[in-house]
């Protein structure tokens, strides 16, 4: 990285940040730093899609690891503080934790965190905690070895990932949160044994009702299971009460164990849409800036960068973008399916 890219950065860090056409400010940057995965969801990589001979991008089409950097600098200039790699599976990019090491050194960065399967955590956990990273949410659908295969694609190997959660408490990357996208039908009834594995061990688990993200998930609304249900389920055996929201925008509603054993969370797109409070931008590993997870387009932060566009001008871009943002699908839901002809970005290519 070039002096001259980083001066202009190191002034504006101070500026005031960004607020979108709702007054909701920029604060959250997601970085998929890989397309690819090892797993094949049906909500996310459906493997009838995303099979042995699918094209994925070329390495060279992926942001470096120096363009991610100098990217984030100028979204820490228009208000992130924080920061989390996605993918795909961000750990098959080859020296993510370098990536971490030079993340966690930006000024203005106050948290760095990593979502994965959890498949090969358990290899880099310990140095993804040297380098910076500050905390890890797993994607954990149930500890049903039957169901997580059928939920993952037909991966077998649900130990590899209960093994990279203990990596990672050994590890101090807490809160450890796992998330568990809940289908009825398919994981529904297995929920309480999440709860049951990891209450009063300081890992979080979050129930994420199933989300009509992408186009290839067949997703249909009677197999959404409300949280207020899963809430209900788990109440009649565990007594809860509400824990108050951490920050501005926090996703999930979170509810402690009366008996001390930790919390529960829910994240309630359908049945309690968020949008409202939404303060995260996205980028793919390609450079597009999307700004919301129901995107139908994005805009292309790599094609300036690489033209040699100025830090000046492409943190104008990334305010400029933010200033015109008006999305609140999840809000809109019912109205923009009936009226939506383009289709949405895939969850894989963003994140979750």
């Amino acid at each position: 990285m070039s002096g001259k890219s980083k001066a202009p950065v190191v002034a504006l860090v101070g500026s005031a940040g960004s607020a979108d056409a709702r007054g909701r400010p920029l604060r959250d940057l997601r970085i998929s730093v890989m397309d690819r995965c090892n797993f094949r969801c049906p909500y996310c990589m459906p493997r009838e899609t995303f099979h042995e001979n699918y094209r994925f991008l070329p390495a060279t089409a992926r942001l470096s690891f120096e363009e991610i950097l100098r990217l984030t600098r100028l979204f820490v200039a228009a208000g992130v503080c924080k920061v989390r790699l996605t993918g795909g599976e961000p750990l098959l990019r080859s020296g993510l934790a370098d990536l971490v090491g030079e993340l966690s050194a930006i000024n203005g960065v106050d948290d760095l965190a990593l979502t994965t399967n959890g498949v090969l955590l358990a290899q880099h956990a310990a140095k993804l905690k040297a380098n910076g990273l500050r905390r890890v949410t797993v994607s954990l659908d149930s500890l049903d070895p039957a169901i997580f295969r059928k939920a993952s694609g037909g991966f077998d190997g649900i130990q590899r990932v209960i093994d990279g959660i203990g990596a990672a408490r050994e590890a101090n990357l807490t809160p450890i949160k796992i998330n568990a996208v809940v289908q009825r039908g398919l994981n529904d009834d297995s929920a309480l044994e999440l709860v049951e594995r990891f209450r009063g061990t300081g890992v979080i688990v979050r129930f994420i009702e199933y989300m009509d993200v992408g186009n290839r998930n067949h997703w249909a609304r009677d197999r959404v299971v409300p949280s207020l249900e899963l809430k209900q389920r788990i109440e009649s055996r565990w007594p809860l009460q509400v824990a108050a929201a951490s920050y501005r925008g926090e996703v999930a509603e979170r509810y402690t164990f009366t008996d001390g054993a930790g919390e529960v969370g829910f994240i309630s797109s359908v049945s309690q849409p968020f949008c409202g409070d939404c303060t995260r931008a996205r980028l793919s590993s390609e450079g597009v800036l999307y700004t919301c997870l129901f995107a139908t387009h994005g805009t292309d932060l790599r094609g300036p960068l690489r033209a040699g566009a100025t830090d000046e001008e492409l943190l104008a871009r990334i305010r400029g973008i933010w200033h015109e943002r008006d999305d609140r699908y999840s809000e809109q839901r019912k109205a923009l399916a009936r009226q939506r002809s383009e289709k949405k970005i895939e969850m894989y290519y963003i994140g979750g």
